[in-house]
């Protein structure tokens, strides 16, 4: 028994000491320090310059004995060596943590940050006094930070004595569904929160939210909320709208899409402004809706060998635009072959943003060894999904009859000939009965 006591207060000790180290599992994370290069003025194309830079992430303040345990490598430059101390364990997400030996790495970026007021209305209540209060007087870093398999985005704002290495999170913007499908007419859920610290200065002087929609350059407001105020800035977007009561108890920013449409596809960007600091999230949202199909002319009337029967695949009710139309013809036999892609149209857009095409096949038997007929099937190949639709064909009058057909002509010259043999059976029994008479 005093044995594996022992053992048991080692294994406490070494798990303690692990996870101590550890920062509770929180990772070590690998990032780009990307700043201007000094000396050079400003313009629209700024030099910039990178380095390699390690973040040591903890829930709770670095003490001497923990910084004895750590070891970082030789290669990175002790100047961009930082010691964050994250209290929500914003960092600490799996996505940011990959196994040991994984290729795949989270992306990392470390920029200086610059604390200033906004220019929004919905957020300028938020820096009413035109002084810089001395909380500002310190060393300020924003972290953008992306998760394996788009898990997880994230936007810190760090705040460290001037000179030091040791940075504390103060405001951390977040989504878990940095890429968001949906098909057309769905609710749709684009996720963002928001914490801060509560033993900051800025905690509690109150919040602004924006959801600002971009696409090919074009921009517009979604909705914006002033916390500080309790209202709601004007906007000519309809179906939007956030949890204002999630918003105050959780941090939850989440935007509420009621009805998904094509012009809802796009890049979202959740920003949370606090006084004089904002941080900011983008979300990519992706309408995808596969397209329906009808053939024409339906039913396909019957061909005759030589004839040349013009058939249409119409793909309508699609989007994104990208569609891949073919054509397949299965034969009486079993047999499957490609027909290639017809003579495909191009793009119509319709006004609700989906797209439609078509493909024309020109059918000939002769030359396309159709046989007796088939099935014909247009396929549509979309980011949605593969849909199909298959129509019947008939050949008439090919030279080779098959079994059935000879079976069926059988089966017609034996009734033909019963008719005929009934007939005459009939007209010489009229006629030998009329001769009697005669007689």
């Amino acid at each position: 028994m005093p044995e594996i006591s022992t053992i048991y207060k080692i294994s406490i000790i070494a798990f303690t000491l692990f996870f101590g180290a550890s920062g509770s599992g929180c990772p070590v994370l690998e990032c780009w320090f990307v700043q201007e290069k000094p000396g050079h003025g400003g313009g629209f194309s700024v030099p910039m310059s990178q380095e390699k830079s390690l973040m040591f992430i903890s829930t709770e303040a670095f003490s001497e004995e923990s910084f004895s345990r750590l070891h970082p490598p030789a290669d990175i430059s002790p100047s961009r060596i930082y010691y964050v101390t994250d209290p929500a364990g914003t960092f600490c997400s799996a996505a940011l943590n990959p196994p040991k030996g994984s290729v795949n790495k989270p992306k990392c970026e470390i920029n200086p940050f610059m604390p200033h007021a906004s220019m929004v209305r919905w957020a300028s209540a938020l820096t009413d006094s035109a002084q810089s209060p001395v909380y500002l007087q310190a060393d300020w870093f924003s972290v953008a930070a992306q998760g394996l398999d788009e898990q997880l985005t994230l936007s810190n704002i760090m705040r460290a004595p001037s000179a030091s290495k040791e940075p504390q999170v103060i405001l951390s913007v977040s989504s878990k569904t940095p890429v968001v499908r949906s098909r057309l007419g769905e609710a749709v859920l684009l996720d963002c929160g928001f914490w801060v610290d509560a033993s900051s200065s800025v905690h509690g002087s109150g919040f602004s939210v924006e959801w600002r929609y971009q696409f090919r350059g074009e921009g517009r407001l979604v909705l914006a909320y002033d916390g500080k105020n309790d209202r709601f800035a004007e906007t000519s977007e309809t179906g939007a709208d956030i949890d204002i009561t999630g918003l105050y108890e959780t941090g939850n920013a989440s935007l509420v899409l009621e009805e998904s449409q094509v012009r809802h596809s796009g890049t979202y960007i959740c920003t949370v402004y606090l006084p004089h600091l904002l941080a900011q999230v983008a979300v990519d949202l992706e309408i995808v809706e596969p397209p329906s199909l009808s053939i024409y002319p339906s039913p396909l009337p019957l061909l005759v060998p030589g004839q040349v029967l013009v058939v249409q695949c119409e793909a309508s009710g699609f989007a994104p635009h990208t569609l891949d139309l073919s054509w397949e013809f299965s034969g009486a036999d079993g047999t499957s072959r490609s027909l290639g892609q017809g003579s495909v149209t191009g793009h119509r857009q319709a006004t609700d943003g989906t797209f439609s095409q078509s493909s024309r096949l020109e059918l000939d038997s002769g030359k396309l060894g159709l046989g007796r007929g088939g099935e014909v099937t247009c396929v549509a190949k979309h980011e949605g999904g593969t849909r199909r639709a298959a129509a019947t064909l008939n050949v008439i009058g090919v030279s080779a009859p098959s079994i059935e057909d000879s079976m069926a002509m059988v089966a017609v010259a034996l009734v033909l000939y019963g008719l005929i043999k009934f007939l005459s059976w009939t007209f010489c029994s009229s006629g030998e009965l009329n001769f009697s008479k005669e007689k």
